[in-house]
């Protein structure tokens, strides 16, 4: 009786130490709580990220909020409303095998994706007009080291004798990505490198038309630079080129809290 005892009392101390650092480990998992962004004339904007343990519930920044629903452990929906809590978009997302296959915006567009076997993911995007669906490019997603490393798609929305095309590259840093915690959301293939394991310093992209014997290319890059805390998240941003949110490029400082 008494070495039964002892056996409980062994086996109870093993689990209750197990639980423990199971506890650790998933508060050890740094979280991006607040983004503060700030542009060339001193106007700064902040987002902040909410959270339930690595599920995130919602971004909520200065003109939209953004809602998130999970089922088992991916993300299914993403709901965005505006400051007076009107619906703009609902989003939602379908997977297979825990891969993503479909992103739906309700009433607005649908993205079909293919894993293949060489790792790439093709894809295909259509604009939804009533009960018409009209294609607007396909393309193939590159991934390497856990980072999307090129984007390369086609535009089918043109007229015919034409080919449009666009290649979008990216360089990374070797350090964390302040998202890449978060559960669920490296599934989410239409956020782009957002979904990378490291932090993008440089995008470039080239766009390329194609009519008869004229071919017209055109490059732009852009660029940024990183300051980094002692676990090698960022704390800090800037770029010279940064896409704005009116569509311009222009200087943006970010600062990430945790």
């Amino acid at each position: 009786m008494k070495k039964t005892k002892n056996i409980f009392w062994v086996l109870s101390i093993f689990l209750l130490t197990l639980y423990s650092c199971s506890n650790d480990n998933d508060d050890s998992l740094k979280l991006l709580k607040k983004v503060v962004e700030t542009s060339e004339n001193g106007t700064s904007e902040t987002t902040v990220y909410t959270y339930n343990g690595t599920e995130i519930v919602s971004i909520d920044g200065v003109q939209k909020r953004t809602d998130f629903t999970y089922t088992d452990g991916l993300i299914t929906k993403r709901v965005i409303l505006n400051k007076a809590n009107q619906l703009l978009e609902t989003i939602e997302y379908s997977y297979l095998v825990g891969k993503l296959v479909e992103v739906e915006s309700l009433g607005n567009y649908r993205i079909n994706y293919i894993h293949n076997t060489d790792k790439t993911v093709s894809y295909e995007r259509f604009r939804i007009s009533g009960n018409q669906q009209v294609k607007e490019f396909h393309g193939t997603l590159y991934f390497e080291n856990e980072n999307l490393i090129k984007n390369e798609r086609i535009l089918d929305t043109i007229p015919v004798g034409i080919t449009s095309s666009e290649s979008i590259t990216f360089d990374y840093d070797a350090k964390n990505n302040p998202l890449y915690n978060v559960l669920g959301y490296k599934n989410l293939l239409d956020h782009m490198e957002t979904i990378s394991s490291n932090n993008s310093l440089i995008n470039t992209v080239i766009a390329t038309t194609t009519n008869g014997d004229q071919v017209l290319s055109v490059a732009n890059f852009y660029k940024s630079s990183f300051k980094y805390d002692s676990e090698n998240y960022p704390t800090e941003r800037v770029s010279e080129t940064a896409i704005l949110a009116n569509g311009n490029t222009g200087y943006l400082k970010t600062q990430y809290f945790y």
